[in-house]
Order: structure tokens, then C-alpha cells, then sequence
């Protein structure tokens, strides 16, 4: 199903006013899915707990280990484990980038075929992937897949914006947001974009 912000903020005009309100004071890029999928996820195992300052300079010490700079899950396999870890990466997250390499070698990990999964089938993939969780799964299917009807309830940027655009006392229930968030669907994934940009916090 195509879809585009404007498709997005037509709905939000009458499904959630609120939110409208908010959207339209705000430039909302399309949803564009990537097409380096790897790549997005061995980022995302780097980026983890880290500012996107941090991520960034050992994701640029990373990549000098690299022929022409280029990450491979091939050659990640190759990689002395020191060497990464003297760009900056924890030894867990070592372990992580390797088995994530390990399965898209061997083929447990397809990761060409994802852009034809449902969403249930990609996070059940991935999770089989150490270092990687729901919050890691959901943010991959937002913004390298281009998944346009996503929210993810363990984002805590998402509550904080929740309970301040809708005036809540505390953190939304996961009832309370579900029920929210049900009025944004199909669009899921644009209104958290809002939600985030509202917060000057958005992931990526």
C-alpha cells in the first residue's frame, strides 16, 4: 500500500485533531525505506546507549577496518575482535556485530527477503539476533524498511510526548497508549515521527 505524509496528516485531520494540531507546525520527511539492510542493523548494535555523537566517531573508526570503508558481514567475520574493540565497541557488542554477520552469512538471516515479511515474521527474525530486541526490531522496521504502522510502546521519548501533547498526569499504561495509538493507524509510524520531533529526540 503506497503511502506519504500527507496521506498521514488527512487522517490525523480527523482521527486525532490533537495531534494535527502539533504536525502541521513541523516538516515531516516520507517514510523512505534503506537498502543497505545490514549495514542499518550492525548501526543499530553500535549506536546502542551510546549518543549519536559517540555512535558516529566509532562507527567512522569502524569503518577504516574496512576495504574502501565498506562493512560486510564477510569480512566482519574476518575482523580481529581487538581491532573493533579498539575502535570503541564493547566486547558484547562484538559478540553481537559477529552473530548478526554469522547469520546473514550462513542464510539464517535473510535479510533481503524482509521487505515482503509482515512485520511479526521480521521481529521474530531478528530477536533471533544477539544484542538485538523489540525497541532495535521496531526502530529497523520504522526507518529501514519504511514500515508506515508502527508504534513502539518501550520507547520512552514516545511516552514522554504521549503524557505531554495529551495532558496526562503520568507515563501513558500500555492500555492508554494502545488505545491512543489506535486512533493513528494506518499511520503509526508517522504520528511517533511526530511524537518524537515534538521532543526534538527523534531516533537516527
Amino acid at each position: 500500500m503506497k503511502h506519504s505524509v500527507k496521506d498521514a496528516l488527512n487522517h490525523f485531520k480527523t482521527a486525532d485533531p490533537v495531534l494535527y494540531k502539533i504536525a502541521v507546525k513541523l516538516e515531516l520527511p516520507e517514510l523512505l525505506p534503506h537498502d543497505n539492510y545490514f549495514l542499518e542493523l550492525y548501526d543499530s548494535i553500535v549506536s546502542q546507549q551510546l549518543s549519536v555523537k559517540a555512535a558516529g566517531t566509532i562507527m567512522g573508526r569502524l569503518k577504516k577496518l574496512y576495504p574502501n570503508e565498506e562493512i560486510t558481514p564477510e569480512y566482519t567475520l574476518k575482523l580481529d575482535a581487538q581491532a573493533m574493540r579498539e575502535a570503541g565497541n564493547s566486547f558484547s557488542k562484538i559478540k553481537y556485530l559477529k552473530d548478526l554477520s554469522e547469520r546473514v552469512v550462513d542464510g539464517r538471516l535473510k535479510l533481503d527477503k524482509f521487505k515482503d515479511l509482515p512485520e511479526e515474521e521480521v521481529m521474530r527474525e531478528l530477536l533471533e539476533v544477539k544484542g538485538i530486541g523489540p525497541w532495535t526490531a521496531e526502530m529497523f522496521m520504522m526507518f529501514s524498511l519504511g514500515r508506515p504502522d508502527l508504534f513502539s510502546y518501550g520507547d520512552q521519548g514516545l511516552k514522554n510526548a504521549i503524557r505531554a501533547i495529551y495532558n496526562l498526569e503520568e507515563r501513558p499504561t500500555l492500555e492508554e497508549a494502545l488505545l491512543i495509538s489506535g486512533k493513528w493507524s494506518p499511520y503509526r509510524t508517522y504520528a511517533c515521527k511526530i511524537l518524537w520531533k515534538s521532543l526534538d529526540n527523534e531516533p537516527k
